[in-house]
């Protein structure tokens, strides 16, 4: 459930080993709020998320939030970095996991008072659109497998922030060019799809970085028409939520059986999404 950070676990700024006792009051009465032990839970799995997820997260407004997350980053649970227009949060280091970690264990779950608490953020965070594409962990997971059977190929799908690049979270990339193989030209006609001519895919095939996994989906008209075509053979259905979609057992079966998207892909986490390896069998 949890993951570990990066950077090195550091002394919290304000203290000294040699001085006294640990200020233990200060940290559990930040970490006891609700709103702020939700934005600190939604951070455990090691992704950075910007304000207003955090927001969604948490069940406030956005005004609301910002103080919270100053709180929490003047305290030194949390870090704060810009990419493009915005500012995403992380955990600060280890030892905070470590400590969320050994409080979950001790903790009775949180009774449920609503249908729709943290209902949209989780079903935006897992399939979504992304203007005409797909999006979410199944975007991502979608994008894997197509990487992971050899229908693409140009990147390894994942987001390296500490690359020299251009691209940030949350917006189109161009720090790499995906390509079909023959493998994804043929198996992408077979599917149904009206495939661009070799000359024009740099401008057919594009691809995100997606702001919940800060992994590459794919996009452009190629993303598009894939999404499309999943929407025609029913294995996407949109739902009464904004760009939340739903993917059906037709389509999970036919994700499967297509393009080696594991079944079990909602239930992975992040660090695990890949297709099924069938192309090295």
């Amino acid at each position: 459930m949890f993951r570990t950070y990066p950077g090195d676990m550091v002394l919290r700024s304000g203290t000294d080993a040699a001085a006294g006792d640990a200020d233990v009051a200060r940290i559990a009465a930040l970490i006891g709020d609700r709103t702020r032990s939700r934005v600190l839970m939604a951070l455990a799995d090691g992704r950075a998320l910007p304000a207003g997820v955090l927001a969604s997260e948490a069940g406030v407004n956005a005004s609301t939030i910002s103080e919270h997350l100053t709180r929490l980053v003047d305290a030194h649970l949390l870090t704060a970095e810009r990419s493009g227009r915005a500012r995403y949060f992380r955990l600060a280091d280890p030892s905070v996991a470590e400590a969320l970690e050994a409080i979950a264990r001790i903790s009775p779950p949180e009774p449920i008072r609503s249908l729709r608490q943290g209902t949209r953020a989780h079903a935006l965070r897992r399939a979504r659109t992304c203007y005409n594409h797909l999006a979410g962990r199944l975007g991502v997971t979608v994008m894997a497998a197509l990487l992971d059977e050899g229908l693409l190929t140009g990147g390894d799908g994942r987001h390296h922030s500490e690359r020299d690049g251009t691209d940030h979270l949350s917006a189109p990339g161009t720090d790499l060019t995906y390509r079909l193989t023959a493998r994804g030209r043929n198996g992408l006609t077979a599917f149904g799809l009206d495939l661009p001519a070799p000359r024009r895919e740099p401008q057919a095939i594009r691809y995100c970085v997606d702001w919940s996994e800060q992994r590459h989906h794919l996009a452009g008209p190629l993303g598009a028409a894939l999404t499309q075509r999943m929407f025609d053979l029913d294995w996407l259905r949109r739902t009464g939520q904004r760009r939340v979609v739903y993917l059906t057992e037709p389509g999970r079966r036919g994700l499967h059986d297509t393009f080696g998207v594991p079944e079990d892909w909602d239930d992975l986490d992040s660090g695990d999404v890949r297709g099924t390896g069938r192309r090295s069998r």
